[in-house]
């Protein structure tokens, strides 16, 4: 008798907001509640520092036992991107991440950044160690598209265009973002 074949097991699924949280209409927080995927949370969204959300990021991934069997996919809008270069380029358990998807990264180098985000500079832009999506509009107004294409290409990762549709965030009308889980499922 032959023994059905195993199927692996989905693979955890974090968000990472930008910054100050997603508010309850964003696409993110619409996938926390209706898909159950995880928000990491932290101890300042209006004055985020970058070390203290890469450790943040760390001891999440650590504490999930799931992760040494599934590797998790971060799914990450504007500052989350940056954060998830970060990490990258620090953390010794990238192997607890099988993919990414990174929303509207933001150009944190520009002169007109608010004062709460210069900690974010300079722009990470070492290669990821695992497979990711960027997706660019082309009227972002945190990041000129070419800004946004140039990050992408230093993290290794596959460029998506979404046409003139602002940050990607609630404003932008993407309600719960079909398009967005559709490009999720192709990391996992």
């Amino acid at each position: 008798m032959s023994r059905p074949a195993s199927t692996p097991a989905s693979p955890p699924v974090y968000l990472l907001p930008g910054w100050q949280n997603s508010d309850p209409e964003h696409w993110q927080s619409r996938w926390e509640r209706e898909l159950g995927h995880c928000r990491i949370e932290q101890s300042d969204w209006d004055w985020p520092r970058r070390g203290d959300w890469m450790a943040r990021l760390d001891e999440v991934l650590l504490n999930d036992a799931r992760l040494l069997q599934t590797p998790a996919l971060l799914v990450a809008h504007s500052l989350g991107c940056q954060l998830v270069a970060s990490w990258a380029e620090h953390s010794r358990h990238t192997a607890r991440v099988a993919g990414a998807l990174l929303v509207a990264p933001p150009d944190t180098e520009r002169e007109d950044m608010p004062p709460q985000l210069h900690n974010w500079r300079p722009i990470r832009r070492s290669r990821l160690p695992f497979p990711a999506i960027a997706v660019v509009s082309s009227d972002d107004p945190f990041c000129a598209p070419e800004r946004a294409a140039q990050m992408a290409a230093d993290w290794g990762a596959q460029l998506v265009l979404a046409g003139p549709r602002g940050h990607l965030n609630t404003a932008s009308g993407l309600g719960s973002w079909p398009e967005g889980q559709a490009l999720l499922a192709e990391l996992s």
